[in-house]
């Protein structure tokens, strides 16, 4: 990095882009530990008027010199508990934070994608504060992209350029500035690791199965979420158009038409709606825009194919890879199984419902419901099922959403990686920390580690406090972010923070040997693997198990 690159003056930090200049802070982690952050960085052209649905466009230089002291405003979204509206539609932007902007070597990149159902979340300090990993010396990047139909609305007219995927397009786009860019913040170019937690890691698989990522990352970790769970392979629909009806639209389904009127609408009417059907709400779909097999091959094309049928020849079995889950990830589903307790009749009437979507085309209707009713009989045990036991509906979606995903696409590496993969289960009780469970189960006396909960020991958050350095909150902070900057470092996960405990790849042989992170660190084979093998037979005739 060139001297002159840099001024500083008091807290005030002054950096020289070749896109122009940006203005950050020097800050303090709540541990005092001193980083520099820069916020609010536009890494494309805002995406309005005749760029709303389509692929981002690269930044333009500005002139003088831009605040980058403050995050930007999240993606618009629907707020799911209030229904109102929040965030903006000009939301492309990234954040930077540098533990040193000056050393002998530059420093390895980690870049994190949030999760949210690609309907919510941002890269807010609110939510993602980079206190715990600027202990370490490190670059991390934090970024916005496209929400809901803004991100994922999906057109197949060739002509009108919305063949859909845009938000992860705006992911691509700001890897392609990180990679440019990043050594100006003393980052590694050719030393960055991806990583996403559920929707996140989804979206980052999604781009390790892209020919548009090739170059971009080294290696990428997995936070319950792939690109193989059914809520990323969005069925190719008329979407587009229920969403303009929605808004008062009474022309035909003519895609030139519909997107005519679409692009015209207040952008808070592309993310407060209703549409799907009741198959789709049988079938289990929980949002109506996502990641979808694009309609024709362009040249950003992201997902020419299924994302199973990308699996063996990605250019990303090169790569090393930790992916894993947490333990009770069906906690998530909580307040809804307790404020409507008829969708766990729903399921006992119609069994057929807790299989995998991709597992269910090669059955007949009898055969499901059979495949079905046993499903249950698996986890209730002999105890007949019933919807008084609602814990155990929870568990059946943790394995249908997330954990045989997992599982999938760990077969899947096994059978065509020649990169390393390492599994972890996290398992972490805390009473009182468990920040995500104490969101999906308010006060209740609910114990279990929920979808997410890992999250709070990654950032400091508005729901977090500085934990004591004695406390086994601190040690699993540590633990994670020991385990994550080694392998952003060198590939390898090993680190002080897990010694003496050895982690060994994944090997054919016994593709469920876990790092379990509790209270103490043990390997160990996932609990779950006997239910795993049991979705594994539901895909025995189908040729899509991975």
């Amino acid at each position: 990095m060139n001297k002159d690159e840099i001024t500083q003056e008091d807290n005030e930090q002054l950096l020289r882009l070749p896109l122009g200049e940006i203005r950050g802070q020097r800050c303090q982690t709540i541990y005092a530990h001193a980083y520099y952050s820069f916020e609010g960085i536009p890494y494309a052209k805002p995406p309005l008027g005749e760029l709303r649905f389509k692929a981002p466009q690269p930044v333009e230089p500005w002139a003088g010199v831009k605040d980058c002291t403050q995050c930007a405003s999240k993606p618009m979204q629907k707020n799911s508990r209030t229904g109102g509206v929040e965030g903006a539609e000009d939301c492309l932007y990234l954040n930077v934070y540098t533990k040193e902007l000056k050393s002998e070597q530059l420093l390895p990149v980690m870049v994190f994608i949030f999760g949210g159902a690609y309907y919510m979340g941002g890269a807010t300090r609110n939510s993602y504060s980079p206190d715990y990993f600027m202990s370490e010396k490190v670059v991390l990047v934090t970024l916005n992209y496209r929400l809901c139909s803004l991100g994922f609305l999906s057109l197949a007219d060739p002509a009108l350029q919305v063949p859909g995927n845009a938000a992860l397009k705006d992911q691509i786009l700001a890897l392609r500035w990180v990679k440019q860019y990043i050594s100006h913040f003393n980052g590694d170019p050719n030393n960055i690791t991806v990583f996403g937690e559920s929707a996140g890691a989804a979206s980052v698989h999604a781009l390790m199965l892209s020919e548009q990522t090739s170059d971009l990352f080294q290696r990428a970790v997995l936070m319950s979420g792939t690109a193989l769970s059914y809520w990323v392979n969005m069925p190719q629909t008329d979407m587009a158009y229920r969403l303009a009806k929605f808004n008062g639209y009474s022309g035909e389904n003519i895609d030139a038409e519909v997107l005519c009127f679409l692009q015209q609408l207040e952008p808070a009417k592309l993310v407060q709606h209703s549409l799907l059907n009741e198959e789709e709400r049988r079938k289990l779909y929980i949002f109506p825009f996502g990641p979808i097999v694009e309609p024709y091959i362009s040249a950003d094309c992201v997902l020419p194919k299924r994302p199973f049928q990308l699996l063996k020849n990605t250019w990303s079995n090169r790569i090393p890879l930790i992916i894993g889950g947490n333990s009770f990830e069906g906690l998530f589903m909580y307040q809804r199984l307790k404020m409507f307790p008829q969708i766990m009749r729903t399921l006992l009437n119609d069994p057929e419902r807790i299989l995998p979507e991709d597992a269910k085309e090669a059955y007949t209707p009898e055969q499901r419901r059979e495949m079905g009713t046993n499903m249950l009989k698996l986890f209730f045990g002999a105890k007949e099922p019933s919807d008084r036991s609602v814990f155990k509906f929870l568990d059946i979606y943790g394995y249908k959403q997330f954990w045989h995903d997992i599982h999938r696409t760990i077969l899947a590496r096994l059978s065509y990686a020649s990169a390393p993969t390492y599994l972890y289960r996290f398992d972490f009780d805390s009473p009182d920390f468990n920040l995500y469970r104490a969101k999906f189960c308010g006060h209740d006396p609910v114990h279990g580690v929920a979808h997410a909960d890992e999250l709070s020991y990654m950032f400091f958050s508005n729901d977090s406090w500085k934990v004591s350095l004695d406390s086994a909150e601190y040690k699993t902070i540590r633990r994670l972010i020991g385990i994550l900057v080694a392998f952003a470092k060198n590939s390898d996960p090993h680190c002080d923070e897990i010694k003496p405990i050895v982690w060994h790849a994944l090997e054919k042989s016994n593709p469920s040997l876990a790092l379990n992170i509790s209270n103490d660190l043990s390997i160990m084979e996932l609990p779950e693997s006997v239910k795993l093998k049991a979705f594994d037979e539901l895909f025995a005739s189908t040729e899509q198990l991975y």
